[in-house]
């Protein structure tokens, strides 16, 4: 039995036998409260067998070197992730220090309702979007010299006993090209194909990052992949296709 199912079995039971009881709404209103308990009661066990959990309320306990091994074991993956989203190494590097801090100012009011992975990346969603919406608001576009600089991801280094340039630059142009286009993207839409396509993350798991249904994050990528074939199919064709999707 998977930890917690008797729990909350027992609690589907309550609420079975308050709609046959004599009490009425009184009754209900407990077993219902009762539910409500046991899927926070299940989502603390699952929580309890992660280990960045444990550190992260070990750091809220004062332990200053869990909050090191926190960010030693998830420092590395942060920035990848930010650059997903900024398509920039220097800024991701910038930005993940801002996803630390902000896990390190929210020591006091964490809480432990989900996988520790799941807080930090709607974390760092936020302060990667936060970013686009601060580089947009003081250009339109990136520049020719950003895309000349792209590169597959941070810290990336090209091997020149393998170097052939025309087919390096033909990545490095459709790696560029995938980038912009996720950036082009609705945030919701951005967030759930970031999550889903690099971090490899479950409907579930994406849900609760953004907050939603599994069923609306189905949703949000079967929009998002139409609008990204239509947007690298527009620039196949023209070597155009910048405009934002509404």
């Amino acid at each position: 039995m998977r930890a917690g199912t008797g729990y909350l079995s027992g609690a589907f039971e309550a609420v079975g036998a308050a709609s046959d009881g004599p009490h009425g709404v009184q009754v209900m209103a407990k077993a219902i409260a009762a539910v409500a308990g046991a899927f926070e009661h299940a989502g603390r066990r699952g929580a309890a067998a992660d280990y960045d959990v444990s550190l992260m309320l070990a750091f809220q306990r004062g332990d200053a070197v869990a909050f090191q091994e926190l960010v030693e074991r998830n420092h590395a993956r942060v920035i990848g992730l930010v650059y997903r989203f900024v398509g920039d190494a220097t800024d991701a590097e910038d930005l993940a220090q801002e996803v630390f801090l902000r896990i390190y100012r929210a020591r006091l009011s964490y809480k432990p309702t989900a996988k520790f992975s799941t807080w930090m990346f709607r974390i760092t969603a936020n302060v990667s979007l936060n970013a686009l919406r601060s580089r947009a608001s003081r250009r339109d576009d990136v520049s020719i010299d950003q895309m000349a600089d792209a590169h597959e991801g941070p810290r990336a280094i090209p091997d020149p006993d393998t170097h052939t340039p025309d087919r390096q630059m033909h990545q490095e142009e459709l790696q560029t090209q995938v980038r912009d286009a996720i950036g082009t993207l609705p945030e919701k839409q951005q967030i759930a194909v970031v999550l889903n396509k690099y971090e490899g993350m479950s409907y579930a798991d994406i849900a609760r990052t953004i907050g939603c249904s599994t069923m609306a994050v189905k949703s949000l990528l079967a929009r998002a992949r139409d609008n990204l074939k239509d947007r690298l199919l527009l620039y196949l064709r023209t070597g155009r296709g910048r405009q934002r999707i509404a």
